[in-house]
Formats: structure tokens, C-alpha cells, sequence
């Protein structure tokens, strides 16, 4: 063999020579790992006068008859810095092709896009020292990926493989998601995601495989790795590369923050959809809750605080457990108000709705009506009018005060519009009850609460938001999103009609004593259904002024040099940006950036519904009412939620992460996120479903469909993860779950 060609045996000891893939590879082969055959062209084999005989003659010693030509770069595969999949890569070449692979696999290594990450990640390296690897080419079955510690998590402890049926190079390009496999600690592998098709790659055993000898590379480094495997058609599995994983976070996990059971998709968590912001986190969202008490203590004169944390970034809040000191001063102290209202509200409106409206909450929600939303609304005009010439500490105090002022709406949310799920869950039992046969042939309780006319679907508000974090843009930021306006009437007049006759059954059906008390619950139930929908509204008419607020604070920091950009004050904390308003202190030069990659990385991360455990004699109460609501039996491998709004649609993913999503959005697909806001309404328009990783069956998305007459299935923790744009499923709204294509025709295949 030339000298400008190096056995692969040999390369683990010329790295300087042969690149790092071809060395870790060469010093694995030694070894006995089993590693395709192979040999190492260098820089100095493009002198070679007969190349291709040299090639062949090599190729020889090797055995087979297809090769794969791949780079090694001298820089390549390092610890912080991969250049995976910049360099060129040719597949099944004959020994005829090699030297023209070769020659452009040389070639690649003066690319534009190798020099640039070259001069960001590993200067230090000479941007020509690279070398060619040419192995006998694998005849796959299966081929993917391996990761020997979660790549999002950190988690050090699981293994995280996707396979794909072939080669792996449609992989590793991104062309395909794969099949998706974790193993954690001793446990057996775990599926975690199927393909496209639902046909599987691997069997348990295989993956077991995969997993384990990628285990035995960590441990041989003694680092976390990044592998590539295939196995051919005889089931021999071979390792194809093995490379130090990069930007590899620290290890995180959730955590409940203290006793009891913590939940991301209840409260505020419902407008929270993802990881928070510092300024954010330190500053409205404190100042929301601290309203909310406020509002609370206005009404019924306590505060019963609900405990809320940041876990990551990710708001979670559990069941208040008011302290026996607190309890004791509401009673010592004849505090009847309190008790009426919250026995009310929260206990009796769930088994005698008509009752509890009477009593509290109709007189609640006029407060809401007449008193709250104007001030609100007075607050948001008088600041939008002063914010143009106001100084940076009063843009500090309209931020406190707008925020404030929305904590305390939010009270009169959660104790009038939240109870419309309480009323709903009344309603639900009474037709379990008395009209069982009845509702079902009608198309079930949602039927009855759909098409009224105080919830006709309408463009979304100007100040309607995607997370109530004013990181992101409002409504009236975001491109327009086109709607037929007559088709959504015409459902909506069929929904009204739907509507009409399911009532008109249902009473038919009773006997007069009971059709009483049921024109009583439906009366309550579609009122406030509605009035949900017009409270949360309205929730962030403040958010236009506040984001104002956030842009002068961070122009003014900007210009004086405390931050590099405007934007980066969302990456401050409150106490920050005070002090460095009041002239005292600057936050940290880097603070922006080092923030902005650690909540990037937390947003990232499939944070869990519930984290915790419920209190033993209370229970898991959502829970409790999803079971309830729930009818049918999910299919193996469904994904199963909270059966949110009726029916049954199938048609593709789309899954929708930001507003640059929606343009591509087409009618009759599946919408799917991780939570919807009120700024993404008009979708709902186009969707033929929706599916939601948080929500529950009182948020946006649930009661949205409903109005547009779609099935939709919230709270399913991952859905996002687990479905690829493109794929076809069904949703069943009635079941709560999200069924793939080949799922649905394996259940209808069985007997």
C-alpha cells in the first residue's frame, strides 16, 4: 500500500495524519470493535500519479465490492467542535469511483460553509489538514444515531437512539425523524417515538444492542459520546463513528419545589406554554400573582396564596394549602364573606351550579363587568398616553401597575370563568344520569355548549397574546392570518343548529320535574361557557403597553451602554434593570447572551404536566374531571390527553412552534403545539383538530374548538415530540387521544 495510504488498523496512531474520525475509528478497529475495513487516503495521495490504481489496489485488501468515501478532518469529531455534516460524504461507490470521490470529498474541506465554522469553532487547526476515509460499505437494514447522554436534558443516565430503515444518511442529513428509542439506566428500551409509517426499525433486542455497545464507548473515553451504527442485513451490528457529544448541557431534572402535587398547565401555567424569561419571571410574573391576592382580598377580604415556582423556567403552581393560622383567623374572625364565596365558588358551584350562580357568582361576575374591566381598561389608555414622554422610573411604575391591575383580573377569571368547567362536569353527570342514550345520539355534552351565539368564533384581539411572557409579540405584531369569513359563519349557524335539536331531544326525553332542572343546569352551563371566553379576552389588554415599556427600558439601557441591545433587557432581572434605571449598578456584560442560551436550552426541554404528588385525601382534582369527561378506550401506542372538544378528524401534522408557522398552515391539517394562545384563533379556522402538549379541559385551545366545532386533545405532555409534520393521525376528541395511520389500521384490521 503507498505510504499516502494508511491501514485503518494503523491510523489510531498518525491523528495528525489521518483526521480524527479515521483515528478514533482506527484505534476502535485495533481494538477488536467492530468496525467496517477501511483504509486512510492523505493529502499527499492527490500527487499520486495512477490514484485510481492505488485506490483499487487497496480497495482489494479491504474486501467488497461498494465502499463509502467519507472526510476526516484534523479538526474534526474534537470536543467542541464536530463539523458534523459539513464535509462531503459518498455512499455505495464502486472501486471505479473512488478516486473521483476522493478527490471532491478534498475538495469539500475549502468549502465557504466549512471556513466559517472552522474560524469560529477551532481556528487553532489549519483548515486544509484533512484526510479521506474509505470503508467497505455497509449493506444496511437499519442504520441511526446514538447519544449516551440525552441531548436536550443532560440526563447522563439515558441513552437516547434513532434509527431509520437503510442507511443513515437521510439521518443524519435531517430528511427523516426516525424511530426513536430511550433506554434509561437497567431499564429496557423504550420506544419513545415511531416512525412516520408506524412501521417498526428495530425489535427491543436491537436497540438493547445499539444502546449497549454505544454505552461501552462513553466508558472507553470516558466521556458522553455521539455514534453512528448500522446493522446489515445478516443482523451483524458495526459501528460507523464515534465523536465526543458537543454542547452537551448539564444534567437537569424536574423536581417538585415542595409537598404536594405541581402543575405547569393550571393558572397562569395555561398562558405559559413554555420556559419564561428573567425579566419576566422576577418581575410580571410576581407581580401577576401578587394582583391575584389582591383581587382575592377585595372581594372576600383574605389572601390564600397559591404556591407557584419556576422549575427551569417553567411556571408551576400546586393547591393552596392555607397555613391553620390563616384558617383560623377567617373563622375567629367571622370572616363569612370568605367563607361564602369560596364555598360557593369553589365546592358547590361543581354540584348545585344553579345554586352557587345564585349565590356568588352572578354577583361576581357583574363586579368583573362593571367595576374591574373599566378600570382596567382606564389604567391601559391613561399609560399608553403617558408612556411617549415618561422617564425611564415612571415606565418602571406604569409596568408594576399595569401588571398589578391584571393579576387582579385574573382573580375574576379563575373564580367566575373558571368555574364554567365545575358547571360543565354538573352538566355532564346529569345527562350520564337521565339522558345516557340521549345525549350519545345527540353527539354528547359538548354538543349542547356549542354554536351559541355569545361564543361566535371572531378574528383575534389586537392585544391577544401567545404567552402572557411580553418576550414574545402580540397579535397585532404578527403577520395577518386569512380566514373565510362565510365558511366560519356557515359552521357556526350548523353548530347553533346541532346545538338546538340535541336540546331540543334532551327535553323530550325527561319527564317534566327533571326537564326543569335541566333547562336550570343548561342555562348556567352555556352562560359561563361564554363568559370564559369574554373574560380571557381581555386578560392581556395591557400587553401592547407593557411590551412598549419593556422596548423604552431596554432602548434607554442600550443607548447607555449597559446592554448590548435593546432586546437583552428580557434577559435581566427586574432588580437589574432598577438598579441601573436609578443610575446604581449595570447587569453583567455578558448577562444577556450567557441568559438567552440557558433559557434557549431550557424551552427546549419536554418539561412534565404534573411533577409531585397529590395531597392523599384531596387527590389529583383535573385528573379526577379528565377521567370524567373521558369516553372510550385509547388504541396501543396512542397518545392519550384531555378529551377537550368532540369528534373525530384525521388528517396531517403541522406542528406550529412560532408565528412564522402559521403562513404555512393549509386547511384540513392537525394543528399541534405546545399550547395555544388567543393570538393564534384564526388557525383554528383551517385545522381539521387540535393537539396540545399542555391546557387542560378549560383552556384556550379546549374551548376555541369547541366554538369552531373541532375535536381537540390537550395536556398530552409530548406531543410535539412524538409527531412529525406530515404524518397522519386521527383525534378523538371524545376519547382524548391522538392515534397514527398505521395504528388506526392495525385496530381496524383486528377482528
Amino acid at each position: 500500500m503507498p505510504k499516502q495510504l494508511i491501514g485503518l488498523a494503523d491510523a489510531g496512531r498518525v491523528r495528525e495524519r489521518v483526521g480524527g474520525k479515521a483515528a478514533v475509528l482506527g484505534e476502535l478497529a485495533a481494538q477488536g470493535w467492530p468496525v467496517p475495513p477501511g483504509f486512510v487516503v492523505t493529502a499527499d495521495a492527490l500527487t499520486e500519479p495512477d490514484l485510481a490504481r492505488a485506490l483499487a489496489e487497496a480497495a482489494a485488501h479491504c474486501g467488497g465490492g461498494r465502499f463509502a468515501v467519507r472526510s476526516s478532518g484534523v479538526a474534526e469529531d474534537l470536543p467542541d467542535a464536530s463539523y458534523a455534516g459539513l464535509y462531503e460524504t459518498f455512499l455505495d461507490v464502486d472501486v471505479d469511483g473512488l478516486a473521483d470521490a476522493v478527490r471532491r470529498c478534498f475538495a469539500a474541506a475549502h468549502a465557504d460553509r466549512v471556513r466559517s465554522y472552522h474560524d469560529r469553532r477551532a481556528p487553532a487547526a489549519a483548515p486544509s489538514a484533512m484526510a479521506v476515509l474509505v470503508q467497505v460499505m455497509v449493506d444496511a437494514r437499519a442504520a441511526g444515531v446514538a447519544f449516551t447522554a440525552h441531548p436536550v436534558t443532560g440526563a447522563r443516565d439515558q441513552i437516547v437512539l434513532t434509527a431509520v430503515a437503510g442507511v443513515g444518511e437521510s439521518l443524519v442529513s435531517g430528511e427523516q425523524t426516525g424511530e426513536e428509542w430511550t433506554v434509561t439506566g437497567d431499564e429496557r428500551p423504550h420506544r419513545t417515538r415511531p416512525t412516520s409509517d408506524g412501521a417498526a426499525v428495530l425489535d427491543e433486542t436491537q436497540a438493547g444492542d445499539v444502546a449497549a455497545m454505544a454505552a461501552r464507548v462513553a466508558v472507553h473515553y470516558d466521556r458522553p459520546q455521539d455514534i453512528e451504527w448500522a446493522i446489515d442485513t445478516s443482523g451483524k451490528l458495526w459501528l460507523l463513528q464515534a465523536r465526543p457529544m458537543t454542547a452537551l448541557p448539564e444534567p437537569v431534572s424536574f423536581t417538585a419545589p415542595g409537598p404536594g402535587l405541581w402543575m405547569r398547565n393550571f393558572r397562569l401555567g395555561e398562558w405559559l406554554p413554555e420556559a419564561v424569561t428573567p425579566l419576566f419571571g422576577t418581575w410580571l410574573l410576581p407581580e401577576l400573582e401578587a394582583g391575584y391576592l389582591d383581587g382575592m382580598h377585595s372581594c372576600i377580604g383574605v389572601r390564600v396564596p397559591f404556591r407557584w415556582a419556576l422549575v427551569h423556567d417553567w411556571y408551576y403552581t400546586a393547591t393552596p394549602i392555607p397555613s391553620p393560622r390563616v384558617l383560623a383567623r377567617v373563622i375567629l374572625r367571622g370572616r363569612s364573606r370568605a367563607i361564602k364565596t369560596l364555598w360557593h365558588a369553589l365546592i358547590r358551584v361543581g354540584r348545585d351550579p344553579v345554586a352557587a350562580d345564585r349565590a356568588v357568582l352572578s354577583d361576581l361576575y357583574r363586579r368583573w363587568r362593571d367595576e374591574q374591566l373599566p378600570c382596567y381598561h382606564q389604567l391601559v389608555v391613561q399609560a399608553e398616553a403617558e408612556l411617549p414622554a415618561a422617564s425611564p422610573a415612571r415606565v418602571t411604575q406604569l409596568v408594576t401597575a399595569i401588571a398589578r391591575e391584571a393579576g387582579q383580573y385574573m382573580w375574576f377569571l379563575a373564580i367566575v370563568g373558571g368555574s364554567a368547567w365545575k358547571i360543565e362536569a354538573s352538566l355532564a353527570r346529569f345527562c350520564r344520569e337521565h339522558l345516557a342514550d340521549t345525549i350519545d345520539r345527540a353527539g354528547g355534552i359538548q354538543v349542547l355548549l356549542r354554536g351559541l351565539r355569545t361564543t361566535q368564533p371572531a378574528p383575534a384581539s389586537p392585544h391577544a397574546v401567545q404567552s402572557l411572557d411580553w418576550y414574545h409579540p402580540v397579535a397585532a405584531e404578527l403577520p395577518a392570518i386569512t380566514t373565510d369569513h362565510n365558511a366560519v359563519t356557515a359552521r357556526h349557524r350548523q353548530l347553533a343548529a346541532d346545538r338546538e335539536a340535541a336540546q331540543a331531544v334532551c327535553r323530550t326525553a325527561l319527564a317534566p320535574r327533571r326537564r326543569a332542572e335541566f333547562d336550570a343546569l343548561l342555562e348556567v352551563a352555556q352562560r359561563y361557557a361564554a363568559i370564559r371566553e369574554e373574560q380571557s379576552r381581555d386578560l392581556t389588554l395591557g400587553w401592547p403597553v407593557l411590551r412598549s415599556c419593556a422596548s423604552r427600558l431596554g432602548e434607554h439601557l442600550s443607548e447607555r451602554h449597559v446592554l448590548a441591545g435593546p432586546g437583552d433587557v428580557h434577559f435581566c432581572t427586574q432588580a437589574e434593570v432598577d438598579a441601573a434605571v436609578a443610575g446604581q449598578a449595570t447587569p453583567h456584560a455578558n448577562a444577556g447572551a450567557d441568559r438567552r442560551g440557558t433559557w434557549e436550552q431550557h424551552r427546549r426541554l419536554m418539561a412534565p404536566i404534573t411533577i409531585g404528588q397529590p395531597p392523599r385525601l384531596v387527590g389529583d382534582v383535573i385528573d379526577k374531571a379528565v377521567r370524567a369527561a373521558r369516553t372510550g378506550k385509547a388504541a396501543e401506542g396512542a397518545i392519550v390527553g384531555h378529551p377537550a372538544s368532540a369528534g373525530r378528524a384525521t388528517g396531517p401534522v403541522h406542528i406550529i412552534r412560532e408565528p412564522q408557522d402559521f403562513e404555512s398552515f393549509a386547511d384540513g391539517e392537525v394543528l399541534v403545539a405546545k399550547a395555544t394562545a388567543p393570538a393564534w384563533t384564526p388557525l383554528f379556522a383551517r385545522a381539521a383538530a387540535v393537539v396540545t402538549d399542555g391546557g387542560t379541559l378549560a383552556a384556550h385551545a379546549s374551548l376555541v374548538a369547541r366554538e369552531y366545532g373541532i375535536p381537540a386533545v390537550v395536556g398530552t405532555s409530548d406531543a410535539t415530540s412524538h409527531l412529525h409534520n406530515g404524518q397522519i393521525v386521527t383525534v378523538d376528541g371524545n376519547a382524548g387521544t391522538v392515534t397514527r395511520a398505521a395504528a388506526v389500521e392495525r385496530a381496524n384490521a383486528q377482528p
